[in-house]
């Protein structure tokens, strides 16, 4: 934990900031969300351009009306000072349907549990690639697993991926149990490396609860999947390259370079992550720069980074200038929950901790501590 923040008080908190720092996170990689146009090098220009480099608090607005141009429509609404409460986002709706998910079916969901609540609560437009095509597939009468595999040529893309931290905050120091519950998700719309990457981001926020460091959670992650497939490879290799020496720029350009698939892709996307939570240290805010400024699918990247961060730093500890621009208020398209506040849903993401969560793995700390 780096000295500049205080250790956070118990689970609640860091339950808490780990809701608040996905939001944060998704917020501060939005505007930028096209891999093929926002390369590494180019957020970092733009970020020189406007005087922002390092970048230390949410999205300057653009100098260069080149820029603008290429921005998502949205970043009027997530760059600084103009941010009031979260952006609606994929990213953010999931999480919250997952939530939903656990509070209305309990622990022992079914993966057809999960498809009738996406068709009941999440508008069919606010999906995409993966998960577009599983809700088509259910609602012409499909079920699991062929809702993953027919006519889904995005089985592997980072979408299963995005819909994991809620498994991580209810299992806190149990990455088995959440990346348990992950696989039971991500197999209604994904299969091989997009289910290793819900299964290993799971483990990875319930392992942070209590590791010792982010890279020991990172081990613990990697537990959980298979060691031969891609995914452990490739974080495997960032791991590899960070322990060398190498610097961060570096890494991230030789690991998503040796990782095909696309910008949307777990496996690349994975690169980055695991980059920015090891070169951030333990840091809040240097996670959340780095990684973001890794480029590819920013937003998702930005918001699992900072659920890992928020756990690990706790909401009290939090920087103001990333948790204050939110208002406690999440937009959101599952119906019925627009406008909840960020408060909420942590507070009932905590009741279930409770009533969920069993003793960590061996050499951790003891979870009586973050129950206080």
């Amino acid at each position: 934990m780096s000295s500049e923040h205080p250790a956070p008080t118990g689970l609640a908190d860091r339950i808490h900031g780990g809701w608040l720092g996905r939001i944060a996170g998704n917020m501060l990689g939005k505007p930028i969300e096209q891999g093929k146009v926002w390369t590494r090098t180019r957020i970092d220009r733009y970020l020189g351009g406007c005087g922002a480099l390092p970048l230390t608090d949410y999205l300057p607005e653009p100098a260069d009306p080149a820029d603008t141009a290429v921005l998502r429509p949205e970043w009027r609404s997530c760059v600084r000072g103009r941010i009031h409460g979260s952006c609606r986002d994929d990213d953010v709706d999931y999480t919250v349907l997952g939530l939903h998910l656990l509070e209305s079916r309990g622990f022992g969901f079914s993966t057809e549990d999960v498809g009738e609540l996406w068709l009941l609560r999440l508008p069919y437009l606010q999906t995409f690639t993966a998960e577009r095509a599983a809700y088509r597939n259910l609602a012409n009468g499909l079920r699991p697993p062929l809702t993953a595999t027919y006519d889904n040529p995005y089985q592997e893309w980072i979408g299963a991926l995005i819909r994991a931290d809620v498994f991580g905050w209810v299992c806190p120091g149990d990455p088995g149990r959440a990346a348990g519950l992950a696989r039971r998700d991500a197999v209604l719309s994904h299969t091989g490396n997009g289910v290793y990457g819900a299964m290993f981001a799971a483990a990875l926020i319930a392992a942070a609860f209590t590791a010792p460091a982010v890279r020991d959670a990172l081990e613990s992650a990697l537990g959980v999947i298979p060691a031969s497939s891609r995914l452990a490879r490739t974080v495997r290799r960032v791991m590899s390259l960070h322990e060398a020496g190498l610097d961060w720029a570096d890494t991230v350009d030789t690991a998503t370079g040796e990782s095909a698939g696309g910008w949307i892709h777990t496996v690349p996307n994975a690169a980055v992550l695991t980059a920015g939570l090891l070169y951030g240290d333990d840091d809040f805010t240097r996670t959340l720069a780095l990684t973001v400024r890794g480029g590819l699918d920013t937003d998702s990247n930005g918001a699992t980074a900072g659920s890992v961060a928020g756990v690990r730093t706790g909401a009290a500890a939090l920087p103001g200038h990333w948790k204050d621009p939110l208002e406690d208020t999440v937009r959101s398209a599952v119906f019925g929950f627009d406008g909840v506040r960020i408060s909420a849903l942590a507070e009932r993401t905590v009741r279930l901790a409770h009533g969920g969560s069993e003793p960590g793995p061996a050499g951790y700390p003891s979870l009586h501590d973050l129950h206080r």
